[in-house]
């Protein structure tokens, strides 16, 4: 039988997209076919003991390296053979090919046939620097395959990499999980519980950084109110611009209209959705580029649980919107351009459950992860 060796820094239960990619993507691999090759999430016994739970739940075997990153090293390189020889494993699939792709050809000596790299947001970032764009292109030389999420980091990640390798890249998106983010997943419950049952609610769902445009979100809430005067914005999600989000709520007069759970566990994610009538995140271009959105899955997830989107122009993210269809995408960093939609969309139930039918079927035709796991098993 033919077995993979996951190569890979993200991987729960390192909370992330990411991870959450890999997660999803290896659960629906034959588990007998797969070994995991991971870094450790935390040091201590704190994050030992979380680690060691998820790792004994999962139905193939994890090994963790002492190390919390992963980087291709001789000795890194050399576990990863040893692994490979080990268990008997003729492909290996790098959960980020930058810069673990690196050690592809060392694994192909090995006995490793088949090599694919998962590209995300930050090899675009690193196609653009002279010397992480050689490295990227070492690591398209080495490996048999890359995937891109969308055009966006396509079009980029291609521009590093010699024409033989461009031609072999392969589109695999991260997916969604119907079953899970779908409508009536749970929000009148958080809504009641937030105090929020009878108020329109813009709810964004990510990790509070800069670059995902919740500031954004905070400075539009006047133009919002003017329009809507009991709209509330709820944040989901923890992160290091809590505290500042947080300031520029009060410093903007609108703290009152802002509400902020924090970090949310996984499980309670669908109903969090669901206790919005549009999701709004207007994520913006960073650092020069550097700091980008690869595509925005909770825009897929919000579209799977019914709702109408509205997303910012950064990166990849407008390839998870149906403009016009399942919402609409604006200027990252324009507290104007998403007040207007976000009102448009506020004022309008029947746009409203238009947008958000739309967007569930599409993500039924396009993103869920048992379509899009195929198209790994055939890659690898």
């Amino acid at each position: 039988m033919d077995k993979t060796l996951v190569v890979t820094n993200d991987f729960p239960p390192r909370p992330g997209g990411i991870q959450a990619f890999l997660h999803n993507m290896a659960l629906r691999l034959d588990p007998s076919g797969i070994v995991v090759y991971a870094s450790t999430w935390k040091r201590g016994q704190e994050g030992a003991e979380a680690t060691a739970r998820f790792d004994a739940e999962q139905p193939f075997p994890v090994v963790r390296d002492r190390t919390t990153m992963l980087l291709p090293t001789p000795r890194v390189t050399r576990r990863a053979a040893d692994l490979l020889r080990e268990h008997g494993c003729t492909s290996v699939w790098f959960g980020a090919a930058a810069p673990l792709g690196l050690m592809a050809p060392a694994l192909r000596r090995a006995g490793a046939r088949r090599l694919v790299g998962t590209t995300h947001g930050h090899e675009a970032g690193w196609a653009q620097l002279p010397a992480s764009r050689q490295l990227l292109r070492r690591i398209g030389e080495g490996t048999d395959t890359l995937t891109y999420l969308g055009e966006y980091t396509r079009s980029r990640i291609a521009s590093a990499l010699t024409d033989e390798a461009a031609a072999r890249m392969v589109q695999l998106p991260p997916g969604v999980d119907e079953k899970t983010f779908h409508p009536g997943s749970g929000g009148d419950e958080v809504r009641a519980r937030l105090g929020l049952a009878d108020r329109p609610v813009v709810v964004c769902v990510s990790r509070l950084v800069p670059r995902k445009g919740q500031d954004t979100l905070i400075l539009a809430m006047p133009r919002i109110l003017a329009a809507v005067p009991d709209a509330v914005l709820l944040i989901v999600g923890g992160g290091p611009y809590e505290d500042d989000l947080r300031k520029l709520a009060a410093e903007t007069g609108v703290a009152g209209a802002v509400r902020f759970t924090g970090a949310v566990p996984w499980e309670e994610l669908p109903a969090h959705y669901g206790a919005g009538d549009v999701f709004a995140m207007p994520c913006r271009t960073r650092r020069g580029g550097l700091d980008v959105e690869g595509l925005g899955i909770v825009y897929l997830e919000a579209s799977a649980t019914g709702l109408p989107v509205v997303a910012g122009d950064s990166g990849g993210a407008p390839d998870a919107v149906l403009e016009g269809e399942t919402g609409y995408v604006v200027k990252g960093g324009s507290p104007a351009q998403a007040a207007d939609r976000i009102v448009t969309l506020l004022r309008d139930p029947e746009l409203r459950a238009r947008m958000g039918a739309r967007g569930r079927q599409w993500v039924e035709e396009k993103w869920r992860w048992d379509l899009l796991a195929e198209r790994l098993k055939e890659l690898l």
